[in-house]
Formats: C-alpha cells, structure tokens, sequence
C-alpha cells in the first residue's frame, strides 16, 4: 500500500536534471535486493505506459545521506513525486501495479 506523504526534493537530489512532465517514480534498492528487481520491472512498466511519468532507480548505499534524510529503512522503497518533486505517496516492499498506477493518478491530479 502506498502511503500518503509531503516531502519536497529538487532533481538534483535524485541525479537527474528534471523531473517527468506530470510524475517521477523514485525507486531506493540494494544490490543483492530480489523485491528491487521485480519492482524495477514493475516501475519501468508503469512509466512507458504512463506517458510523462519517469523512473528513476537510486542505489541506497551510494545515497545514505539522502537516505537517512527520507527516512528509508529498507528496500525497495519507492517515492511517487509529483512534476513539481513533492512525494505524494510511498511504500515500502514491492508495490502492486495497480497501486502505483493509483498512486499516479494522485500525482497528475
């Protein structure tokens, strides 16, 4: 379940130079992570047929900072941003696809 949040980043905060035209999924995994991949597959689906959404993935371990800053305590954690970089939702473990596409539609509202 996605959970609602306000947290405001900037794009350099996740290494990209803008965020997507109308939402960004931030994704936090780990190396050796299992749930990280199959919720990458998810993330990557949901953002090719979502037009405007982007996917970012950002290794947990080469972000501590960031990490200790939102508070991540495990992977994968993922952050739907909306286009101005403010988290609207997030969840912890692997989402559903139907959950993140929610989740989406909360964003570009």
């Amino acid at each position: 379940m996605l959970e609602s949040m306000t947290d405001s980043l900037g794009a350099a905060d996740i290494g990209v130079d803008r965020f997507g035209e109308r939402a960004t999924l931030v994704q936090f995994s780990s190396a050796f992570c299992q749930p990280c991949r199959a919720t990458r597959r998810v993330l990557r689906d949901v953002s090719t047929m979502v037009g405007g959404v982007t996917h970012v993935e950002i290794d947990a371990e080469g972000a501590l900072e960031l990490v200790r800053r939102l508070g991540i305590v495990s992977t994968p954690t993922v952050l739907v941003l909306d286009a101005q970089g403010r988290t609207v939702r997030r969840a912890a473990g692997q989402p559903r696809r139907a959950d993140v596409i929610a989740a989406l539609g909360e964003a570009v509202a």
